[in-house]
């Protein structure tokens, strides 16, 4: 497939407002979705796939916005102090979400561990590689959102962490 025959599907899709488009050939693979700015394309031998195959969906409304993050008494041994802020780690990737780096090992962090910027609190699996999600913030996990072994979409949430009072 030469990229003017995608750019031409890129803006049927886009006049259709299709919001998920797929195309898959003997070593192609074409997926666009809409909304999410996330477009793969993957030129790998795909032996167990028909020869052309395409699924497209319908647009669906746009999800509701997440709540607020409020500490819930479990993780909260303390009363919350007016003003603290709270930072949510986000999923930068689609994949399966682990707590972590192995079966029996321990979690990265639990609820109530203190983190530092750029320690790893979990691994995102995506088409067999292993990322390694860091803190981007010092804090105290207070929230987390997934189970283990579970996938996640790209922005949903993982971790609430309660972020470090900086220097006064």
């Amino acid at each position: 497939m030469t990229l003017d025959e995608i750019k031409g599907l890129i803006e049927f899709i886009r006049q259709n407002e299709l919001t998920e488009f797929e195309l898959e050939r003997e070593n192609f693979k074409l997926r666009v979705k809409s909304g999410t700015a996330v477009t793969h394309v993957i030129a790998a031998p795909t032996t167990t796939l028909p020869l052309v195959t395409a699924t497209v969906s319908s647009p669906t409304p746009p999800p509701a916005p997440a709540p607020p993050v409020v500490p819930s008494e479990e993780s909260d041994d303390a009363a919350v102090e007016e003003g603290t802020e709270f930072a949510i780690v986000k999923s930068p990737i689609v994949g399966t979400f682990y707590r972590s780096p192995e079966p029996a090992a321990a979690s990265f962090v639990e609820v109530g561990t203190a983190v530092k910027k750029g320690q790893v609190l979990c691994i995102i699996e995506a088409m067999k590689l292993m990322n390694e999600i860091d803190s981007e913030y010092d804090g105290e996990v207070t929230s987390i959102y997934v189970e283990n072994g579970q996938p996640v979409q790209y922005g949903e949430r993982l971790f609430a962490i309660r972020l470090k009072a900086g220097p006064a």
